[in-house]
């Protein structure tokens, strides 16, 4: 006579996994192994993009600070350039005996500026524009435009940018 809870004499009972089962949970196992793989490479790849474009913001805001230390010239256009063209050090070069004027701080600002943006950015430039216009007071008032571009091939290739595109950020204020 057999009890409920033991296999009748001569039948066998389940005695743990299969081979099939096994492989079976490894092939689950793996697809989702793949999966956060591939999160975790997006991820990366997008924070190189967002480290550039804070590093490109970093850079637009450091020469709008070095203009409004130097706020004379940047009010007379010293400070315009088109994209990608920066001027060189100052012809006699500022020292702590013979200080720059602001016209020479412009132009060291400018060159120090430009080496930062092809330093810091893959294919990094930048250009600035002044407008001076009427406000709806009647006073003039000085418009800054600053524009830094850069090549962001990283994101091009995760996110499906056009090939060959740049990256741009614009800053906009009031002198």
């Amino acid at each position: 006579m057999s009890t409920p809870n033991t296999p009748p004499a001569g039948s066998v009972g389940e005695q743990g996994f299969t081979l099939l089962e096994v492989l079976i949970a490894m092939l689950v196992l793996s697809i989702g192994l793949l999966g956060i793989g591939k999160l975790m490479m997006l991820s990366a790849r997008a924070n190189d993009s967002a480290y550039m474009r804070s590093q490109a913001t970093a850079l637009g805001y450091t020469i709008l600070d070095a203009m409004r230390s130097n706020r004379q010239a940047a009010l007379s256009q010293a400070y315009d350039t088109a994209m990608g063209v920066f001027p060189g050090p100052p012809a006699p070069p500022c020292a702590v005996a013979t200080p720059c004027n602001s016209g020479q701080q412009a132009q060291n600002d400018l060159n120090l500026w430009g080496n930062s943006l092809a330093a810091q950015l893959p294919l990094g430039q930048g250009s600035i524009a002044t407008v001076t216009a009427l406000n709806g007071f009647g006073a003039n008032t000085v418009t800054a435009t600053i524009t830094v571009q850069w090549s962001d091939k990283v994101a091009e290739q995760s996110f499906g940018a056009p090939a060959g595109n740049l990256m741009s950020i614009t800053l906009e204020t009031v002198l």
